[in-house]
């Protein structure tokens, strides 16, 4: 299956990225965190490759 394609939800989000709900807004408000995409009125979700990427990118060695 191609990610890059695939937005997923808050509750998703939060369990992947391991992030707190206050944590995740104030860095996407930062602009240190993948932008939500709109997906209808009042509906918003991630892009599951941006997310993964940016997951990838906190990894300490």
């Amino acid at each position: 299956m191609n990610t890059s394609f695939k937005v997923i939800r808050r509750k998703e989000l939060l369990n992947l990225t391991g992030l707190s709900y206050s944590t995740q807004w104030r860095l996407e408000k930062a602009g240190l965190f993948p932008a939500r995409v709109r997906l209808g009125r009042g509906s918003v979700g991630w892009r599951l490759s941006e997310v993964e990427a940016w997951v990838l990118g906190r990894e300490r060695l």
